[in-house]
């Protein structure tokens, strides 16, 4: 498979293009879902001109594979869950009770390393740019689509460098603007589309919060 991207800051850069339109909106602002989002959208934010901050977001995966998102938490610790998935798997809210904790503990551990010391998220009335590494159930970007809905953003825009067809279709309808620079008809995973595509740590993203403050 020809790769399409070098890394992260690569994918940023091409699909910061993609979206120059909006460069020095005054009420526009980049969130990136962290880890991996968060080298994309700064290199959106940066060609763009805007802020740049972060949502939390957590995928909640099935008891018997991590891998299967079966819902996915909110900013706010709200549950969006796949209906259709939990009917398939026979699963109920209650089956991931341990879960849940786990992955909401996580959130928050986040949120406090990697916005210390800035002042709570404000969307309202915003032009929200909702940026990840890419997109392969969709669970963790319905997930951030509701958080910035709920608190009020005027547009959002999801950007991405690649997704799954089928996860792309079924939010473009619950957002301004979709963006995918690739929509592969073979997906063997988001790290299939990068040269480099190792885990982005905590400190690369502090380190980048810290140079936007």
């Amino acid at each position: 498979m020809q790769k399409s991207f070098k890394d992260r800051v690569d994918a940023g850069m091409q699909l910061a293009q993609k979206l120059m339109q909006y460069k020095n909106d005054p009420n526009g602002i980049v969130l990136g879902l962290p880890r991996g989002g968060v080298p994309v959208a700064a290199e959106v934010a940066n060609a763009l001109h805007v802020p740049l901050d972060i949502v939390v977001t957590r995928k909640i995966g099935a008891p018997f594979n991590e891998e299967l998102a079966v819902g996915a938490l909110t900013q706010d610790g709200d549950v969006i869950w796949n209906e259709m998935i939990m009917q398939m798997n026979q699963l109920t809210p209650e089956d991931l009770t341990d879960t849940i904790a786990k992955e909401t503990k996580e959130a928050q551990r986040r949120l406090q390393l990697y916005r210390h010391g800035r002042r709570p998220l404000e969307l309202k009335g915003k032009t929200v740019f909702l940026i990840d590494d890419g997109i392969a159930t969709g669970a963790t970007m319905r997930a951030a689509i509701q958080y910035a809905k709920m608190h009020g953003a005027a547009k959002i825009i999801v950007a991405v460098p690649v997704a799954v067809i089928e996860a792309f279709e079924a939010l473009k309808n619950t957002v301004d603007e979709m963006i995918s620079l690739l929509l592969p008809k073979i997906f063997l995973g988001v790290g299939a589309f990068y040269d480099s595509f190792g885990q982005t740590s905590d400190q690369e993203v502090i380190t980048i919060m810290q140079s936007k403050r």
